[in-house]
């Protein structure tokens, strides 16, 4: 029902090598051309992360190339660049995915500042974990997504969390919500009708995107931006897309969202990030290690 570490792990190990050579084949490029190495050091998966970065490591001491370790937040913050049209300083950076909801302040590729977090599941979790609950299946993303299009109906008022931060999320009650309302009113969960399925996966959907587009309406409220940009797995949610853009014209605010091949995680935005950093003359040893989780004060 979703990503096991192990296996994850196993399958990192599998494909790293294959992948690379194909890489440097579809880019005409060989090692020898490279200037900087760039790998994702966090937040994730350990055993992932250990693969992954390692073999990055083993790259830059072979072919004595520096070695530039990347967050992968830092990598979905700015995806937007990857786009012919790009964000413009100061902006907005809804991030929204399976492990992270945040709502940033972008003011350079250097000054990150972190209005509002998630205090308990991540958006992306939650869409997950209603999926499961609904039979779905995974990822539960594109699975409500679906389900949700099959239907005109959202006769479901899921609660949307009111948080004493003014800028911060919660997601659990809703999931808890969701649990309840199938409990109470269907007495095997394995036997709910179709119809009822995408009611209830349309409700959850509208739920979610109500209590994201509020938070950052309220900081476009609070601060001057040139732009916003929705990014992470999340970002490839079509009601949500379509509800950023119609919030994007209401406060006459450039939008920048990636194509849907650049929300979920992937190279390019690593790549993209660790120029970045290698460009403003940050310079790390093969000692650095990759970490599993975002620090409480990442982002100041």
């Amino acid at each position: 029902g979703g990503v096991v570490p192990e296996l994850s792990s196993r399958a990192h190990l599998q494909i790293i090598v294959p992948l690379l050579k194909e890489a440097l084949m579809k880019s005409n490029f060989k090692l020898k051309d490279i200037d900087v190495i760039s790998a994702t050091a966090g937040p994730g998966l350990i055993g992932a992360l250990l693969v992954g970065f390692t073999f990055a490591k083993g790259l830059a001491y072979s072919l004595n190339k520096p070695i530039i370790p990347v967050n992968h937040i830092e990598g979905h913050i700015f995806s937007g660049f990857l786009m012919e049209d790009k964000p413009e300083f100061p902006y907005l950076a809804l991030v929204v995915s399976g492990g992270h909801t945040l709502l940033l302040l972008v003011n350079d590729f250097n000054d990150i500042k972190k209005l509002g977090t998630t205090v308990d599941d991540a958006a992306g979790e939650a869409f997950d974990k209603v999926a499961k609950m609904l039979g779905l299946g995974y990822p539960g993303g594109p699975k409500i997504q679906n389900a949700a299009f099959q239907t005109k109906e959202y006769s479901i008022k899921f609660p949307v969390a009111e948080l004493k931060g003014p800028y911060n999320f919660s997601f659990s009650g809703l999931k808890t919500a969701v649990l309840r309302y199938i409990q109470k009113n269907f007495s095997d969960i394995n036997f709910i009708s179709t119809v009822d399925v995408n009611n209830i996966a349309a409700s959850f959907q509208q739920a979610v995107i109500k209590a994201l587009i509020q938070k950052t309406e309220k900081a476009l409220k609070n601060f001057e931006v040139k732009s916003i940009s929705l990014v992470g797995g999340v970002a490839a949610n079509n009601p949500l897309r379509e509800e950023m853009i119609k919030l994007s014209k209401k406060y006459n605010k450039k939008i920048i969202i990636p194509k849907i091949e650049f929300c979920g995680d992937n190279a390019a935005m690593i790549a993209f990030r660790g120029q970045k950093i290698y460009e403003s003359g940050k310079k790390y040893g093969l000692h650095y290690s990759p970490y599993p989780s975002l620090p409480e004060m990442y982002f100041s």
